[in-house]
């Protein structure tokens, strides 16, 4: 009798079946064109996608936060999505958080059994003091994840508002704590079960958009230009530096100048310099206009060069 696993992600696939026996490039060949699979997949969640951006951007002006929880590759996709929020964009790395079944300490090995034990997800999210207001984003590949469910359900019983990133339909039990559901269906992965492939690419990208959307809608952008960093290394100051260059057109001098006139803020640096204020009242302005450079100097970032949008 052959068992089919209900779960898609666990099926075999038939495509794969021969990899044991492929050359390098072989391998190569079959893996690309599986993965070239997974943005048509994604996209098919584009609405779905617009709700959870729409849900973090109100949660952040609200002064509420964002929770990623997950075990696994999952829960290691959402650490790394919510840690780099912090130097992409210049928030509080309270604002955005990634809780891993199994502790950091699962960020690098295994932690066997951790996304079994159920009542840690409560714990989890209690010590970081998840509350009402608060966005509660599930990951689970397979949609089956207990420790997941479990945190789901908690955050959905003291009022959070709930969703699931999942490859795999997850069974009721699961939708009834669920208020967004975000279902990329990915199918058997090249090696069974091996969800750190397609499914990982899959809900990287979703996680990408989520956190990438809200920030823009936060005003984290002016354009496409990051200009709501802060230089606090080299590399950043270097970036900051170029990007007053282009926008207030000033040499590398002035744009120093500005920055660290800003306390080392881009965004502030642009608006002292269009309204020709000081930094308090840049901030002010900043806050009256909902953080959106674009509304308070009234003027389109500069053009794209050409140079610049070529391959």
């Amino acid at each position: 009798m052959t068992f089919i696993d209900p779960r898609l992600t666990e099926r075999r696939n038939p495509r794969s079946a021969e990899i044991d026996l492929a050359s390098p490039l072989e391998i190569v060949d079959l893996i690309n064109t599986e993965d070239r699979t997974i943005p048509h997949v994604v996209a098919t969640q584009r609405e779905a996608i617009a709700r959870a951006i729409d849900k973090a951007e109100a949660t952040f002006r609200s002064g509420g936060r964002l929770f990623y929880v997950g075990a696994g590759t999952s829960g290691r996709l959402g650490v790394l999505d919510a840690s780099e929020c912090t130097p992409t964009f210049g928030v509080d790395p309270e604002m955005v958080q990634g809780v891993i079944a199994g502790g950091f300490k699962a960020l690098t090995r295994s932690q066997e059994g951790a996304e079994d034990r159920i009542e840690s997800a409560v714990e989890d999210l209690t010590e970081r003091g998840v509350r009402a207001g608060d966005f509660v984003i599930g990951i689970a590949a397979s949609g089956t994840t207990p420790y997941v469910r479990r945190a789901l359900e908690y955050a959905r019983g003291i009022g959070a508002a709930t969703g699931l990133v999942a490859c795999s339909p997850p069974p009721d039990d699961t939708l009834a704590a669920v208020d967004i559901l975000i279902l990329p269906i990915t199918g058997p992965e090249v090696v069974t079960g091996s969800t750190r492939m397609k499914a990982g690419t899959a809900t990287k990208m979703v996680l990408n958009m989520i956190t990438t959307g809200a920030m823009i809608r936060l005003g984290k952008t002016y354009g496409n230009l990051m200009v709501d960093l802060r230089a606090s290394n080299n590399k950043l100051r270097d970036r900051s530096e170029r990007i007053l260059m282009e926008v207030c057109e000033v040499d590398r001098a002035k744009a120093r100048e500005l920055l660290d006139a800003a306390g080392g803020i881009v965004k502030t640096a642009i608006v002292m310099y269009f309204l020709h204020e000081s930094r308090e009242e840049a901030e002010r302005a900043l806050d009256n206009g909902n953080g959106v450079i674009r509304r308070i100097v009234h003027r389109p970032p500069p053009p794209v060069s050409p140079s610049s949008s070529a391959p």
